[in-house]
């Protein structure tokens, strides 16, 4: 069937100049003030947290205009209670527009391809016929939805065809939304730390996965929200992973625990998370060296900053998730076996959708394993890495493209 349809479109694709499926991968790093280094058996002692000040909250280079501070005259006409609901209601309204039409942007690219190829499909169509299910299907999979969770979307939108329930491509677009959504629903299952108890996120994923960024990014939203966070400078092997993820700390303003490079990455989130116990500390986000899944002797020093944690508290790691991103296709799904089977996986976070139009990956990670997602990353921005939500991801990747 897919290659009927790659047959008939051969030719189509050849005049066109654009790539939709060209995967732009969003900047690993985020700029960070450079840190210096911290000396060996500094872990001892984590450093003391810096307040934050209304003025260091004040993004960089805003000046504030006269007009902020010049007295407002009073209103000449008062407006009455229907006007003050209306207005309340569209303040409230606006930043959760604000929120979604930026997940769109991010998904802009695999909406496109998807969105736009059913439309290219049905259009002229009367009905809906083998042809066009069969063309379906290969957009699908162009998509990185998965052979798993391609079958389950077709099976569906197949039945419903015959039942007759499926008539025109608002229907089948409606169709298709639904079957994603009754996939990805169970995997959007969020968390936030516990106050009062100390626990260790441990994020594990191989390298250029975007996972030091993750974990500056995480440390922002939930300190902003305010909880008490360490960092814990736990990838000790690749070359400035320390300084990054100690710029992090800094540009967040939340204490770090790191040693030099080539130090024992067990021992030092052993410390991390003794000084975070000490100082009643809500939430330690152990950082670990990338490493690819097909390593075994690197899964297997995971497998000891596991247990190492473990003789201090034997529920830590409280949380262990993988980060993924989604331009690595149908290779993800393999990473999450494989991590899965070594650390034992509670949350998957997928980055870079904004640079590949490949979304389709999140629906066959969802399929893949019963698994939680539980961020998703759209964006270079801290307030980019959001929430997973089935509904909202759903709406954003399979609306109308002019919509």
């Amino acid at each position: 069937m897919v290659f009927n349809w790659f047959k008939r479109n051969k030719g189509k694709a050849e005049e066109e100049s654009g790539d939709t499926s060209a995967s732009v991968p969003e900047s690993q790093v985020e700029p960070a003030p450079p840190t210096p280094t911290p000396q060996q058996g500094e872990s001892a002692a984590p450093p003391e947290e810096t307040p934050v000040t209304e003025a260091a909250l004040t993004p960089a280079g805003t000046i504030a205009s006269a007009s902020d501070h010049a007295p407002v005259a009073p209103s000449s006409t008062k407006p009455d209670d229907d006007t003050r609901g209306a207005r309340s209601e569209a303040d409230a309204e606006a930043p959760r527009r604000g929120l979604f039409g930026r997940l769109r942007e991010g998904l802009r690219r695999s909406r496109e391809q998807i969105s736009a190829s059913v439309e290219q499909l049905v259009l002229g169509k009367k009905v809906i016929d083998d042809e066009l299910l069969e063309d379906l299907e290969a957009i699908l999979l162009q998509a990185d939805m998965g052979v798993a969770a391609t079958r389950d979307i077709m099976d569906r939108v197949t039945q419903r065809v015959r039942r007759n329930e499926l008539k025109d491509p608002a229907a089948l677009r409606a169709a298709i939304r639904q079957a994603l959504l009754d996939i990805l629903q169970p995997r959007a299952q969020p968390w936030t730390p516990a106050k009062g108890q100390t626990q260790v996120l441990m994020m594990v994923g191989i390298n250029g996965a975007g996972k030091t960024t993750t974990i500056g990014k995480l440390a922002a939203r939930w300190k902003a929200e305010g909880y008490s966070i360490l960092l814990g400078a736990g990838d000790t092997f690749r070359a400035a992973a320390v300084e990054q993820l100690t710029g992090w700390a800094e540009r967040v303003q939340v204490p770090v625990i790191a040693q030099g490079a080539g130090a024992d990455s067990a021992s030092v989130l052993y410390d991390a998370y003794a000084a975070a116990r000490a100082r009643g500390i809500d939430l330690v986000i152990a950082d670990t060296a990338g490493r690819l899944h097909t390593q075994g002797h690197l899964m297997e020093e995971l497998k000891k900053v596991k247990r190492v944690l473990a003789k201090q508290d034997p529920g830590a790691p409280h949380q262990i998730w993988l980060v993924l991103d989604a331009g690595t296709g149908q290779n993800a799904l393999q990473q999450v076996r494989q991590f899965h089977e070594a650390v034992g996986l509670t949350g998957i976070c997928i980055t870079k959708l904004d640079g590949t139009a490949k979304g389709g990956v999140v629906a066959a990670v969802a399929k893949a394993l019963p698994l939680p997602i539980r961020f998703i990353g759209v964006g270079e921005g801290v307030e980019d890495l959001r929430p997973f939500s089935a509904e909202a991801f759903v709406d954003a990747l399979v609306a109308e493209t002019g919509s």
